[in-house]
Formats: C-alpha cells, sequence, structure tokens
C-alpha cells in the first residue's frame, strides 16, 4: 500500500449485477470454484451480500476469499453464514514491529484475531500466505512453520515476484529450495504430501504437526504449464496470465449490451492467446531452462478474475477466482472454436552448455516463410527532385503488420559473468535492456525524422545470454494494424537494448561489439511477407 493511500475509481469499478452476471456466466460453463481477493475484498460494503448471492449458483461448489486479514474477525461470522467456504490470510511476518513497518499501519493483533476466529469456526485449513523476502523475514521461516505444530494452518511460503511497484530485485528473492532446505535443518522428518493436478503449491507436513507448510514455486519451478486460472480485474478486465500486461475488458462488452455468446467467444479468444510461461520480468534462475510440461487447451480451465490491475493492485479491490472443472469437448469447442488446435510445447532445446537467461520467455513470434521481398530501384523517402520526403501512405490500407528484429552484443567473459550472476553496480542490465527496447519500439518516429507515427498494439523484447560467444542475443517483435510496416521499430527496439546493455557493461569493458542488427521477418503490406533464411 503507497504510503499516501490510493482512489478508489468506483465509477469504472464493476457493478454488483455486473459481478454476478459474469459469476453466473462462468459457473454456467463449469467453474466450481471463485475466489474474491483484491487489494483487500473485506472493504467493500456489499461483500457479504455478493457471497450470499454466490452461493445460490446451481454447480459452484467453493467460494473462497483472500484477505489482510484486519476486518476478518469482525465480518467472519456473517460471511460463513452467507456461505464463504475458505479463507486466505496474507501475513508475511509474526513480528508485530515488522507487520506494521511492511503495511504502513498497526493491525497485526487483528489479523491474529482473525485467524483464530477462523479457526474457531471451523475453517481448516486455514491458508496463511506469506511473501519470503530476503532481509526482510527469511528469519521467519522456522518460526512460521513450528506455528503449524498446534494450528490447523496451511502456511503457504511464496517466492518473491515482479509486480509494477514493488521495486523487485533478483538479490531479494529466497528460492523454494533454499527455504526447503532451511526447513529440513531443523525438520528433517519433513513428508512430501500429494499434489492436485493444477495445484499451484508444492505441500509438505510435518509428523504429528496439525498444519502443513506449502511452496508457491512461480519463479523458480514456474507451474505454467498446468496452470488453469483466469482472473478478472475489478474495473471488469479478463486476465489470463497474473504477470502479462495483456487485458480484456469484459465491463466494457456487458456495458454495450453484448450478449452471452459474444462474451464466451471473447474469454476463449484471450484464452487462446494464453501463453507457454508467465510473461515480461519472468526470470528462468536455472543454468539452464528447465523442461516446460505440455499444455494443451481442453475444457480443464480455472478462472480467477475481479482485481485491479496490477500498477494499481493497492487499491482495495476485489479479485475472484476459481475452478474450472473438466468438462466435455463440446465445451473447448465452443470457447475455442471447434476447429480449435491443441498446443502442444516441448522442453527447452538448450543444453547446459549453453545456460540463458532469459526474460519473457514466451516463444519467439515466427514469421511466416515466404519468397523474397520484392525489390525497387527507387528510393521511396525521396521527392522528384531528390530531397528527403515521407511517404504519404493516407491511400493505403490497413493491414495486420508485424516485424521481428535482432541484434547481438559481445561481452566479453567478464562483463558476461557480471551480467549472467546479475552482480552489475548499475542493476539488472538484461531487465533495463528489455524496458528500453520497449519504449525504442514506441519512439521510433521521434528517433528516425521520416517514419511514421505508429500506434503499437503490442512490443515485446527477448534476451537471452549466449555463454559460447560471452554474449546476449536480442530479439524484438512489434505487432500494429495501419498503413505502414513497424519493421523500423522491430530495428529501434533491437538496437536501442543492445545501446543499454553496452552503457550498462561500459564501466567493466570498453570492447563490446555491437553487431548483426538485422531485420528477421515481416508481414503485411503491399510488398508481401520477408523471411530471412
Amino acid at each position: 500500500m503507497p504510503e499516501e493511500g490510493v482512489p478508489l475509481p468506483r465509477a469504472d469499478l464493476l457493478t454488483t449485477e455486473e459481478i454476478l452476471t459474469l459469476a453466473r456466466l462462468f459457473v454456467k460453463e463449469g467453474v466450481d470454484k471463485i475466489r474474491l481477493t483484491g487489494g483487500e475484498p473485506l472493504i467493500r460494503p456489499d461483500v457479504v451480500d455478493i457471497v450470499a448471492r454466490l452461493h445460490q449458483l446451481e454447480g459452484l461448489r467453493t467460494i473462497g476469499i483472500t484477505t489482510n486479514g484486519i476486518n476478518l474477525a469482525r465480518l467472519l461470522p456473517p460471511l460463513q453464514k452467507a456461505g464463504l467456504s475458505a479463507i486466505n490470510i496474507s501475513l508475511d511476518t509474526l513480528v508485530p514491529a515488522k507487520f506494521e513497518f511492511i503495511v504502513r499501519r498497526k493491525g497485526f493483533h487483528k489479523v491474529m484475531e482473525g485467524i483464530h476466529k477462523a479457526i474457531e469456526l471451523g475453517y481448516s485449513p486455514v491458508k496463511v500466505n506469506c511473501v519470503v523476502m530476503r532481509g526482510l523475514n527469511e528469519d521467519e521461516l522456522l518460526d512460521f512453520v513450528a506455528w503449524t505444530e498446534g494450528l490447523p494452518l496451511d502456511v503457504r511460503f511464496i517466492e518473491y515476484m515482479p509486480f509494477d511497484g514493488n521495486k523487485w530485485n533478483f538479490k531479494k528473492m529466497v528460492s523454494y529450495k533454499e527455504m526447503l532446505d532451511t526447513i529440513q535443518q531443523q525438520w528433517p522428518e519433513l513428508e512430501k504430501l500429494p499434489e492436485e493436478e493444477s495445484s499451484t503449491a508444492k505441500a509438505f507436513k510435518i509428523p504429528g504437526f496439525q498444519g502443513q507448510v506449502s511452496f508457491i514455486t512461480s519463479m523458480s519451478e514456474h507451474f505454467c504449464g498446468t496452470c488453469n486460472r483466469l482472473r478478472i480485474t475489478a474495473d471488469g478486465n479478463l486476465k489470463v496470465c497474473l504477470f502479462g500486461n495483456s487485458e480484456v475488458s469484459l465491463r466494457d462488452h456487458l456495458r454495450a449490451g453484448a450478449s452471452e455468446e459474444e462474451v464466451l467467444r471473447i474469454i476463449g479468444a484471450a484464452v487462446g492467446r494464453k501463453k507457454r510461461q508467465h510473461a515480461e520480468f519472468s526470470l528462468m534462475l536455472q543454468d539452464s531452462p528447465p523442461a516446460i510440461p505440455s499444455i494443451s487447451l481442453r475444457g480443464s480451465l480455472r478462472v480467477q478474475g475481479l482485481r485491479h490491475r496490477v500498477s494499481s493492485s493497492s487499491q482495495m479491490v476485489t479479485l475472484w477466482k476459481g475452478c474450472w472443472v473438466p468438462q466435455a469437448p463440446l465445451l473447448a469447442q465452443r470457447w475455442l472454436g471447434s476447429g480449435f488446435p491443441q498446443r502442444h510445447l516441448s522442453s527447452h532445446p538448450d543444453s547446459d552448455a549453453n545456460p540463458k537467461k532469459c526474460l519473457s520467455p514466451e516463444p519467439r513470434a515466427p514469421a511466416t516463410p515466404s519468397g523474397p521481398l520484392p525489390t525497387s530501384d527507387q528510393l521511396t523517402h525521396v521527392d522528384t527532385e531528390g530531397r528527403a520526403a515521407m511517404v504519404d501512405v493516407g491511400r493505403k490500407p490497413d493491414t495486420e503488420r508485424v516485424a521481428v528484429a535482432s541484434a547481438v552484443v559481445l561481452l566479453g567473459p567478464v562483463a558476461f559473468k557480471l551480467v549472467q550472476e546479475n552482480q552489475l553496480k548499475k542493476g539488472d542490465a538484461l531487465v533495463v535492456a528489455q524496458l528500453a527496447g520497449i519504449q525504442a519500439a514506441k519512439l521510433t518516429s521521434q528517433l528516425i525524422p521520416l517514419c511514421h507515427h505508429v500506434a503499437l498494439s503490442h512490443v515485446q523484447v527477448w534476451l537471452e545470454l549466449d555463454s559460447t560467444r560471452h554474449a546476449v542475443v536480442i530479439q524484438a517483435s512489434c505487432r500494429a494494424r495501419g498503413p505502414t510496416g513497424v519493421e523500423m521499430e522491430a530495428l529501434t527496439s533491437a538496437a536501442v537494448a543492445a545501446l543499454t546493455l553496452y552503457d550498462m557493461c561500459k564501466a567493466v569493458s570498453r570492447d563490446i561489439v555491437l553487431g548483426e542488427i538485422k531485420l528477421d521477418s515481416k508481414t503485411g503490406g503491399q510488398r508481401g511477407d520477408f523471411q530471412r533464411t
């Protein structure tokens, strides 16, 4: 929560009726679990009424809530009566003074009161979510585990993840294996419990303890291959991945009078674009990328929703999540189209001999194979008298344009090692270069005098470490719909990302070489597609 607090854009938020309309639609299509979270859902004045009306939906088996716990003791009795069946409480420390430092307000004892009230009312287990951060609370791991000895708690240790505004730093992350090793030194009898197919947590139990501990390993051992969750933000945007920036406004379609079938098609199209791993700042932390489990899009999905955008997640608003139970193939056909193919993703082809640190490890955008690009003996950016001039694209038709460009930065062994281990004094060079590449693509028309301004619909920048050459391989993909292509945007993105790496590393070595800046592929436009062979 920002120190100054946040305003609530009430007109933008889903109304109670819109919440229930979407919930009814999802449950009708097979959802059997919905979770409200936030922000803080318990400050919404109609939260008890929402739970009660959700409880009336036929086929909904579980209604859960994730809360900071401050208002829980007061509201839990009416919530339980309304039909609330599962509770998650966010608590990152067992030290009252540290609690106040983290959440910027008092309330530790109210949270503890809420936890004990949940146990008293028969909730078992009561899940406690703890984000573990080096230098803040990793020294409390054993205290949290000991807490489960006499109470029916499921303490869930969550790896520190990157979100807008949390000043994420790789050095602050405590991995699952490190946490597990610390606990096993104290309790070597710790037992692994069976996992459900779509579980996000690895569960363990100490014999004789009432409760258990779990680990959510979204950074070191991602579970994207079995993730069946969708989310709907408080202002009605569908997110198929918590880390992704792509959102589709269901609220706007509802308010425009879209039919149930139209909303289902919109949801199906969004699910079809779900990436194989969480996007943007996801980091592969192993020396070589792990095998990625096969994913197939079937009727088994999970809905998780009603949460404000990550950039304003501190607003105290509602998040829903639920479980999409396996349905007949007809459901998948209805959502994804009867001819929609299943996606199967193989493991990463790289070997240990070629370790890479990948940002945004989604598959690279494929270029459509085609013949050579038609060439011309006339320059297009000069007028009849040979003076520089912009091309008039006013009469050209709008088409979908995609371009992919790449560059290579040869760092040398010293700088490469520092980048690989994220030990540069300036910070994480790969993250900074990725952001620079995205920003550069959007500013291309301001940097290249005769380029038209293009309203980009998507920019993606990948950076991979190539240990054989002590190099960083950059690839930038740009997409837009318009009368002119996005080749310059992709090339500018790759080039500026390369320049940024140079700037980040120049204090270590001046013997850095930038090269191989080239267009790899482009699609769309009158001159046809291009694929570099």
